[in-house]
């Protein structure tokens, strides 16, 4: 039985209780239904509680009814990456070392989403301290599968129709590699456009706070939510709030940019024809220009960078739960061990490269709209199995924002996305691109198990 947060996006969902044809509680409903269906076969959550929700469903049904208009996201359930502090549930950060810890208070973007009537259901599953490994989720399109890095309990979650959308952070690809292996919308907005207040810390200069959701067109009221706003945050109020939200001018056409990058080669060729024939689609829309951009030379250091940043930072915020290393993963420790041996020197030029790599990039997409790239390089390998490079961690080194786009299925029948770039800045303009290609039918409304328009690959042919 499929959920109606498979079939319908935020926007509709609201206008539904606006017109009176569902309640709160009906959505709560649907949400514990699922939970109760799916949970022992995805294992997506840590922790949830149906009754809480059910109680708070109605508590916030009788506020709306006396207030007489709706929030943003009210009676909305909602899923929350456990490496976001919550005053009801713990935060237990995928580790053991910090089972049933309660911060006793809220990241901000989830105050945020609470402020606007959402409803937490509970804590989804996250890798240990979000980083690489592999944790109990199961990804709902073939358990043998891995459901992607640190975000794959949320994209489990939404993916299964539990929930409308799920919080969601990226320090590498742990939003677009979920989104991409389980099938649903991703976006990871602009470093810095949403506030990591109360949210674990791994690396400064990459964390990036997102979501996960079963639409497209839910992505946009997310966005404007939980994203910070005004003259208080002289960037964003600079870049975005004057001019950074104005849609494309009128009378030109979009201007589509289609990058392969350095990991391209090593793709599937499933995908890599998967995503050309999604380009050449694209450019035989009506008002649409897709121009190939060729990948410099100088920006093919991408992994190495992130590599020093990362790890050195994991070693420095990690030090103390290094000491209790029977408790800690022998990838976390093997990532700390390599930080430890990053000089302080090397780690400041890795930093002053990566401000360096952050105007190349901007240098090199300003004549675009919106850029095309790979999402994954395949559907999702077995569980154990190493992903393939993938440009996500590229995008998260240079501070763009990100939608990832379920649109494919692999010759196994698994799914499997693309990735639409922007410059730093330009989420609305992104985001503008790719309702307009969802409107247009080039990319499905919701996500790959319920879509429709969702091509299969073969080996031999391309799209079919």
């Amino acid at each position: 039985m499929s959920s109606i947060f498979l079939e319908q996006s935020i926007p509709q969902l609201l206008q539904n209780i606006e017109q009176g044809a569902l309640s709160f509680r009906d959505l709560a409903d649907v949400t514990v239904q699922k939970i109760n269906e799916k949970e022992s076969e995805t294992l997506a959550w840590v922790n949830f509680d149906s009754d809480k929700l059910r109680f708070e469903s109605e508590q916030s049904w009788l506020k709306y009814k006396a207030r007489g208009y709706l929030l943003g996201l009210d009676g909305l359930p909602f899923g929350v990456k456990d490496i976001f502090n919550t005053k009801s549930f713990p935060t237990q950060m995928g580790s053991p070392l910090w089972k049933d810890f309660t911060p006793g208070n809220n990241a901000r973007v989830v105050d945020s989403v609470l402020l606007s009537g959402g409803i937490v259901v509970g804590k989804t599953v996250t890798a240990e301290f979000a980083v690489h490994a592999l944790n109990e989720t199961l990804n709902p399109h073939d358990s043998s599968k891995t459901p992607g890095t640190s975000s794959s309990g949320s994209a489990a979650a939404v993916a299964t129709g539990m929930v409308p959308f799920a919080l969601a952070t990226q320090t590498a690809g742990s939003i677009v590699r979920p989104a991409s292996f389980c099938g649903v919308w991703g976006m990871k907005p602009s470093f810095g456009l949403l506030p990591r207040t109360g949210v674990l810390k791994t690396t400064d200069s990459l964390d990036t706070i997102g979501f996960v959701a079963a639409h497209a067109k839910s992505l946009r009221p997310l966005l404007d939510i939980v994203r910070v706003k005004g003259p208080d945050y002289p960037y964003v109020y600079q870049y975005l709030d004057r001019h950074g939200s104005l849609p494309k001018k009128q009378g030109r056409p979009w201007r589509v940019g289609f990058v392969m990058t350095h990991v391209w080669a090593t793709a599937a060729p499933y995908a890599q024809q998967a995503v050309e024939a999604l380009a050449r689609r694209i450019g035989s829309e009506t008002g649409f220009e897709v121009e190939e951009i060729v990948w410099p030379a100088d920006l093919q250091t991408s992994h190495d960078i992130h590599s020093i940043i990362y790890n050195k930072s994991l070693s420095y915020y990690f030090q103390n739960e290094k000491k209790m290393d029977s408790h800690v993963t022998p990838i976390m420790n093997k990532m700390i061990d390599a930080g430890d041996s990053i000089t302080p020197d090397q780690f400041k030029r890795a930093l002053t490269d990566q401000e360096k790599y952050c105007a190349r990039l901007d240098q090199l997409f300003a004549p675009y709209d919106i850029v095309l790239s790979l999402g994954t390089s395949s559907s999702a390998p077995s569980r154990g199995v190493e992903e393939l490079p993938d440009p996500s961690l590229i995008w998260t080194l240079g501070h763009l924002p990100t939608v990832a786009a379920p649109v494919f299925r692999s010759p196994e029948a698994l799914p499997f996305g693309v990735q639409f770039v922007s410059r730093r800045w330009n989420d609305y303009l992104l985001l503008q691109g790719v309702e307009e290609l969802v409107n247009r039918g080039v990319l499905p409304e919701g996500c790959t198990l319920t879509a429709e328009l969702m091509p299969q690959v073969s080996t031999s042919d391309g799209l079919v």
